[in-house]
C-alpha cells in the first residue's frame, strides 16, 4: 500500500542533499525496527513541488511525497506516529495524508521515477554503478527484485522481464551525493512485464539498490 502526504511550506533552508533528513524522519515515524541493515521492502518518493534556488530548495506551497510497505504494518506504524506528530523536517508538518490501495497493474508495463534508480554491486575489489546505458542493467534490476521476493515469501516469477525505455525523451543519468558517497543514477522510465502481483510488489518496494534511503521509487 501506498501512503501520500502533504505538508505546510518549509521554514528552514533545504539543501539539495535531502535525502538523509528524510530517511530520519521516516525511522521516526517507523519507530523501533529491524530495517536497517536489511534489503528494504518498502520505497519513498523524493518530495515534489520544488522551486529551486541557486544554493538549495523551497516549498512556498508545501511539498508531496509518497511511502510504499510491502507489509501493511509499517503504513499503519507511520500513520499513527504522523497522527501523534506531524511535524517532518526543515520546519515542515504533515497536513494531509491519503492511503492508496495497491492498484491492478494486469495491464500496465511502462513505469516512471518518483526517485532515481540505483544499481550497485560489489565484487570484493571495487563498486560499480550501472546506469540505463549499461547492456546489464535490466537483468541486475531483475536480480535485486527476485532477491527481494524471496525475502518477501513471494513465489518465483518466470515471466518477469524489466528493462529501461532509454528511447524516453530527457532519460538521463545524474550524481548524487549521499553523506559524501557519489552515486550514478538513472532517471529514466522502465518497462516491466510478469504477473500482476510481481509489478505490485515492484510499486512498493521499488527497484533497485538503495530504495531504503531514497531511490529506485515507482509509480
Amino acid at each position: 500500500m501506498r501512503l501520500h502526504l502533504n505538508t505546510d511550506s518549509n521554514k528552514e533552508f533545504v539543501s539539495f542533499n535531502y535525502q538523509p533528513k528524510l530517511v530520519g524522519v521516516l525511522h521516526k515515524w517507523i519507530g523501533p525496527n529491524d530495517l536497517h541493515g536489511n534489503p528494504a521492502l518498502y520505497s519513498f518518493s523524493w518530495l515534489t513541488k520544488a522551486e529551486a534556488g541557486k544554493s538549495g530548495l523551497s516549498y512556498p506551497s508545501g511539498a508531496k511525497i509518497f511511502i510504499s510497505f510491502h507489509d501493511d504494518e509499517y503504513l499503519k506504524r507511520v500513520v499513527k506516529t504522523i497522527l501523534k506528530d506531524p511535524g517532518m523536517c526543515f520546519g515542515m508538518k504533515v497536513v494531509d495524508i491519503t492511503i492508496e490501495e495497491n492498484p491492478d497493474l494486469s495491464q500496465r508495463s511502462a513505469f516512471q521515477c518518483a526517485s532515481p534508480i540505483f544499481i550497485h554491486r560489489n565484487d570484493g575489489r571495487k563498486d560499480t554503478h550501472y546506469t540505463f546505458e549499461d547492456p546489464e542493467a535490466g537483468s541486475l534490476l531483475e536480480e535485486t527484485l527476485r532477491h527481494k521476493m524471496k525475502l518477501a515469501g513471494l513465489p518465483e516469477d518466470e515471466s518477469l522481464k524489466i528493462r529501461f525505455d532509454a528511447s524516453t525523451h530527457g532519460a538521463r543519468i545524474k550524481i548524487v551525493d549521499y553523506r559524501g558517497i557519489k552515486n550514478r543514477v538513472s532517471i529514466c522510465p522502465v518497462i516491466m512485464e510478469g504477473k500482476p502481483e510481481t509489478k505490485v510488489f515492484a510499486w512498493n518496494v521499488g527497484l533497485g539498490n538503495s530504495t531504503g534511503i531514497g531511490f529506485g521509487s515507482i509509480y
